[in-house]
């Protein structure tokens, strides 16, 4: 009887178990995929929430929103990679502290670098206020200043300099790329070194990643020069922080009294990028001289030896060492009659013998620039998760304010609302609006989401001229012949939100007139857009612009 029973509950259990069985296979079909489609609603819905509230920009949000409902996988991977400006816990502490080291130094020597708004007219000191909210960096004057238009200027005057060094060169570069004229360069660095002199290159990993694989690294290490990778990434790296956010900065101090600030990034255009089919790139640049214990030169150089001390713990230990032994001895500030013959020659050596620069094939000459004596500037150098959006406030503010013209040269035009808005309102209140760019870039989504926006800008009545002597690489804004903002800076949100950048704000009208004079000379090799020529494009192409711009904000 037992056994019976036994076999009873037996076969009831396997009767059980063959019913679950069915059970199972039939959600493997249908219920499971529900159960996967209410999974995948269910993370929509928590990752656009996660952007909604995270993205402060409106225009940021919606891309992201719609990259994500259209391309699900890779609209969730991307945003968890590159979605938010992570710039990573353990730098943003390095840099906070080597920040604190260098102002207690500053402090503490009475190095005052946040005054003299006084100096500037009224109307533009609210303008410079948001620069030293963010940067700590104030007005700053008295600056010899020379516009250098053409590369082969540009290297002259950067080797003359290395090779008159004496104490100390700081360089921060997102490219560095060894050919051409870099090599000579690299050769001055080299000796510079080999004679005491204290050489220190911070360098873009990314932007410089085929430099650190050359004979060109090893040999400057070799000669003793400090080479310094900024932002280096990894693919365990990228699970804390962004790998796409990179050092934009163009930077040369020499000897603490000479700096080098602009668009050049250390090329030469002769081999640089020559298979991309748009032409030399043609760059900028600004050289200040100063003698004052702060200086435009000072900024800066606070701002590289900051960089370098953020990068790993050995640098920020030794930036502590050296902070903790420095006097104002180990700078000439009262320097020597024959200090000052060299500085006077190094500062008005002609450039008489350089090459006769012109732009590209439709060789328009840019006229060699004088030195002006007694600039007034400001250093205003951005970057994610530490000032803000600094550069991007400020030029928002000076476009409202313009009251005769604004003049904007720069390779990448992608905007937001806000910065076209600015431009069309600009227009329509009767302010002169010209934007220079390129006819062609080395970028096909950019091309496309820069002529997104030439409609309403053309209707608004703003000039839009396309440079056609190869890639101006220049970033320029002129407001009203007496505002500059000059530097690494391009018109897309990637300069304004995510790159580590540096610009330079000029206030005396004789040096925004050199800027000026230079934008001059690029419309001479532009073809101008007209309404009526750009609304006869096929609709085919108007509809394809519009699509991509939908993603600009993440360009």
């Amino acid at each position: 009887m037992i056994i019976l029973c036994y076999y009873q509950l037996e076969a009831k259990t396997i009767e059980a178990l063959s019913t679950t069985e069915q059970q199972v296979a039939a959600w493997s079909w249908t219920d499971f995929a529900g159960l996967g489609l209410i999974f995948h609603i269910i993370l929509m819905i928590v990752m656009t929430l996660r952007i909604v509230s995270v993205q402060r920009n409106i225009g940021v949000a919606i891309a992201w929103i719609a990259v994500l409902f259209t391309l699900p996988v890779f609209g969730l991977i991307a945003y968890v990679l590159v979605g938010e400006p992570m710039i990573g816990r353990r730098y943003r502490q390095r840099m906070d502290q080597a920040r604190l080291l260098m102002n207690e130094m500053a402090q503490r020597e009475r190095l005052v670098f946040d005054e003299g708004q006084e100096v500037l007219p009224t109307h533009y000191r609210g303008v410079s206020h948001i620069g030293t909210r963010w940067t700590g960096f104030g007005v700053f004057s008295n600056h010899d200043m020379q516009l250098l238009t053409h590369a082969n200027i540009i290297f002259k005057r950067l080797i003359d300099d290395i090779n008159a060094a004496q104490r100390s060169i700081l360089m921060e570069f997102y490219i560095i790329y060894p050919k051409g004229q870099v090599l000579d360069v690299i050769e001055s660095l080299m000796a510079a070194a080999q004679r005491g002199v204290e050489c220190h290159i911070l360098i873009d990993s990314v932007g410089s990643f085929s430099f650190f694989n050359s004979k060109a690294h090893r040999k400057l290490e070799k000669a003793g020069v400090f080479v310094h990778q900024s932002l280096p990434v990894g693919l365990f790296k990228t699970l804390f922080k962004r790998s796409d956010l990179r050092n934009h900065r163009k930077i040369v101090v020499i000897d603490g009294y000479i700096g080098y600030i602009g668009s050049f990034n250390l090329v030469d255009p002769k081999f640089f990028k020559q298979n991309k089919d748009v032409g030399e790139w043609i760059d900028v640049a600004i050289r200040s001289v100063s003698d004052n214990d702060i200086s435009i030169a000072t900024a800066m150089a606070k701002v590289v030896v900051t960089d370098i001390g953020a990068e790993n713990s050995d640098n920020l230990d030794a930036l502590h060492q050296r902070v903790n032994s420095y006097t104002r001895k180990l700078y000439v500030r009262n320097p020597t009659i024959n200090d000052i013959n060299s500085r006077i020659k190094v500062l008005d050596d002609g450039i008489e013998n350089v090459e006769t620069p012109c732009t590209g094939a439709m060789s328009t000459v840019i006229p060699q620039m004088p030195v002006v004596k007694g600039v007034v500037a400001q250093l205003i150098p951005s970057a994610p998760q530490v000032t803000a959006h600094v550069i991007y406030n400020t030029l928002v503010t000076v476009l409202h304010r313009a009251n005769h013209c604004i003049c904007i040269t720069t390779p990448y035009f992608v905007p937001d609302e806000a910065l076209s808005g600015a431009l069309v309102t600009a227009a329509k209140r009767g302010v002169k609006v010209t934007l220079i760019i390129p006819e062609k870039v080395d970028s096909f989504l950019v091309q496309h989401a820069s002529q997104a926006y030439y409609q309403e800008l053309l209707e608004a009545g703003v000039t839009i001229a396309l440079f056609k002597g190869g890639l101006l690489h220049a970033k320029t804004v002129v407001i009203d012949d007496d505002y500059c903002i000059f530097g690494t800076v391009n018109i897309d949100m990637r300069s304004f939100y995510l790159n580590m950048e540096v610009s330079l704000a000029i206030y005396t009208p004789e040096m925004v007139a050199q800027v000026a004079a230079c934008q001059d000379s690029y419309l001479q090799s532009c073809r101008f857009l007209t309404l009526d020529q750009w609304q006869r494009r096929h609709k085919a192409e108007r509809l394809f612009d519009n699509v991509i711009r939908l993603f600009s904000p993440l360009l």
